[in-house]
């Protein structure tokens, strides 16, 4: 029976995004959640206590997925400059490919809910910005001697994830149309 709650959890999660998906962009209740899985919402609070706990878990499942794959970024590439450059275009092609969880990474789904939500958001954003800076710090140890002075590691990751969080919410604000990676290859030399 836990295998069952977990999938129908699972199966909660998965139908809030694609609802998120949409271009509108309207409010999501618990009612019209029910009916789109087609069950009471009753059925809705047996797996979750509440709609903020749905949504955190939507926050739970980007954090493992893009830490994650920043954390093997790390790992496979010494290059500074090249994992900042992955760890940007991952992040740019996560949105794309996960439409729904980009207006939870603006805020854009979280308007009217509980605040606690926006909070773990801005944390989230607080780490990409610690795992990019970590990225140029060991790029400015690996500049060859007597290369121009390196910009601050901080203030550059701070730019890049503006530029991140730019782009999503441009891919979100256009229904869609406006791809997070696009003109991304001609961009990034405007980055570093």
């Amino acid at each position: 029976m836990a295998t069952r709650t977990g999938e129908r959890k699972l199966q909660i999660l998965h139908v809030l995004a694609q609802m998120l998906e949409d271009p509108k962009g309207e409010r999501i209740t618990t009612a019209a959640l029910a009916k789109q899985l087609d069950v009471s919402e009753a059925a809705l609070y047996r797996h979750f206590a509440s709609k903020a706990q749905m949504f955190e878990g939507l926050i739970e499942f980007i954090e493992e997925t893009v830490f994650g794959l920043a954390n093997k970024i790390a790992a496979e590439e010494e290059n500074g400059t090249k994992q900042a450059h992955a760890i940007v275009a991952m992040l740019l092609g996560f949105a794309e490919k996960n439409r729904g969880m980009t207006r939870v990474l603006i805020g854009d789904a979280l308007v009217n809910e509980d605040v606690r939500l926006q909070a773990r958001v801005n944390a989230l954003h607080d780490r990409l910005e610690s795992t990019l800076k970590q990225s140029l710090r060991v790029a400015a140890t690996q500049a060859p001697a007597g290369a121009s002075e390196a910009p601050d590691p901080a203030a550059q990751a701070n730019v890049m994830l503006c530029y991140v969080i730019g782009r999503w919410s441009q891919f979100a604000k256009s229904g869609f149309k406006r791809k997070p990676t696009e003109m991304w290859d001609k961009q990034w030399p405007f980055l570093v």
